[in-house]
């Protein structure tokens, strides 16, 4: 006889609200529910935008790859959605008053996932998304008359200016509500001129807004059945609901894309920092048990909020040194129809060397080629490719070269709570993850899915990376053979000015 689900039977028949749902982690989180749980209804918040309406939006949510599987098995999966319009930065989340009584009257389950997760944003405009949309959701919280949990989906890093990270709450030098006050009296301009002096040890405007927000959380959630849950990097699919699924360039499948593209040939990066990157199905795994954790312990008189590091650190740890290799392997088994050239990678912590190899690497032959192309009457478009991957370098440079010593006891409690069946319908431990698979199916994706090079070319791809790697083999021998020379003749005029 086949194990209660305890998890499913917690969702079974209940309505969830779901903000940031057009996100990368939001796709894989709707996803997930409607096809492993019974939810009745699934409440998403969409902002409607300038050139798209919220329908029009929530189209293009379901033109993504990342749902061909639940079409498949559920053809009907999407009379359970239901579309709400509003806006996290907006108080009352901008909802109409019919929108405001269904939400209050009917939800169950609140996913806050919503947030700008650009690491060089503007900090007016963060701090209205990351911050004011943490106090907004409260808000309405509070009117809920049968809510049973809210997760609010904060990031390790938001207290990443120490070296070791607990499940707990970090002080925060500043009040929200004294920064609140200074950014209304600026403009976005001023707001940006000042933000060094504001954010202080922080690396970027991201991790500062959302150690804001987990202190809103903190002094203003009361009574709720709330919990936070704070992943490290997240990354493509692992298994669910299709292998090595990602939809966005920034971190590190930016920097995978690059290398195996043969544009980024060095990175700031430090070879033996851990890694902790996390794939996004297991988080969406854990995330969804999260709910069901805090719904079953919130009734205990000495509860507190509960704070989840969702972590592969702890358990299944890896290195940036790793990471590369793994990439440029797999680089040469699948590689890119339009590389520019055979994939390597240098890592390096010192910014004079990482200054001097990215001139040589990048921007002498970005030149060069830009060069060519005029020359030929093309457009020249290496240096503007080249200043996106030096973007890219610079904003994700604090945590490539920083390790942190992490704690993630409610996690791992969390997953020795579950019985086998959800265990096997809920896969949150990362330690189960295979990273040489995992690799083996992020670079596929990162080449399906973020360089559109489909699998038909791949059988020319490998045959134009055979050519190019005999080129690099070949320039290689040229330059240890001109240098070699010059050495040679170096030592040759020395001895004859001697002797």
């Amino acid at each position: 006889m086949q194990e209660t689900s305890e998890i499913l039977n917690f969702y079974h028949s209940k309505n969830v609200f779901v903000t940031g749902g057009t996100g990368f982690l939001g796709k894989v989180l709707i996803e997930k529910l409607l096809r492993s749980t019974e939810v009745s209804n699934i409440y998403l918040l969409i902002r409607p935008k300038k050139e798209k309406d919220v329908y029009r939006r929530l189209e293009e949510l379901f033109e993504c790859e990342i749902f061909d599987r639940i079409k498949k098995e559920q053809p009907k999966f999407e009379h359970r959605i239901k579309v709400i319009p509003g806006d996290c930065s907006h108080s009352g989340l901008g909802l109409s008053i019919t929108d405001r009584q269904i939400i209050t009257s009917d939800v169950n389950v609140i996913f806050h996932v919503a947030a700008t997760v650009k690491f060089d944003e503007n900090l007016k405009r963060a701090f209205n998304t990351n911050v004011n949309g943490a106090k907004n959701v409260l808000e309405i919280a509070k009117h809920m008359k049968r809510l049973k949990a809210l997760i609010h989906v904060s990031t390790l890093y938001s207290n990443c200016y120490l070296e070791e990270i607990d499940e707990v709450f970090y002080k925060c030098p500043h009040s929200y509500d004294h920064v609140g006050a200074t950014l209304e009296k600026m403009n976005e301009f001023e707001a940006g001129e000042l933000t060094p002096r504001i954010i202080g040890r922080w690396p970027n405007t991201y991790t500062f807004t959302k150690a804001l927000a987990e202190n809103v959380i903190k002094d203003s959630a009361g009574t709720l059945p709330v919990g936070i849950f704070r992943p490290a990097v997240v990354v493509s699919t692992y298994n669910e609901p299709i292998p090595g699924w990602t939809d966005h360039m920034n971190g590190p499948a930016g920097v995978a894309a690059a290398a195996v593209s043969g544009v980024m040939r060095v990175i700031m990066c430090g070879s033996k920092d851990v890694a902790d990157l996390v794939p996004v199905d297991t988080c969406v795994a854990g995330l969804v048990a999260t709910a069901w954790d805090v719904a079953q312990n919130h009734k205990k008189a000495d509860q507190t909020i509960p704070i989840y590091n969702y972590v592969s650190s702890t358990e299944n740890p890896i290195m940036w040194r790793e990471f590369s290799e793994y990439i440029l392997v797999y680089g040469q088994d699948f590689p890119v129809r339009n590389a520019l050239w055979s994939a390597f990678m240098i890592m390096t912590k010192n910014p004079i060397v990482y200054f001097l190899l990215k001139s040589v690497l990048h921007v002498v032959p970005g030149l060069l080629v830009d060069g060519g192309r005029i020359i030929f009457g093309k457009k020249p478009k290496m240096m503007k490719i080249y200043k996106k991957v030096h973007r890219l370098s610079d904003t994700i440079s604090f945590f490539l070269t920083h390790t942190w010593k992490v704690s993630n006891d409610n996690t791992a409690n969390l997953w020795c709570k579950l019985n086998q069946r959800d265990k096997d319908l809920f896969p949150m431990s990362v330690r189960t993850v295979h990273w040489l698979t995992f690799f083996r199916n992020y670079i596929k994706g990162v080449r399906k899915y973020l360089l559109k090079d489909p699998d038909s070319t791949l059988q020319k791809a490998r045959k134009r990376n055979s050519f190019l790697n005999l080129m690099n083999a070949v320039s290689k021998l040229l330059l240890m053979f001109f240098l070699g020379n010059a050495v040679s003749w170096i030592f040759f005029i020395l001895y004859r000015k001697l002797f």
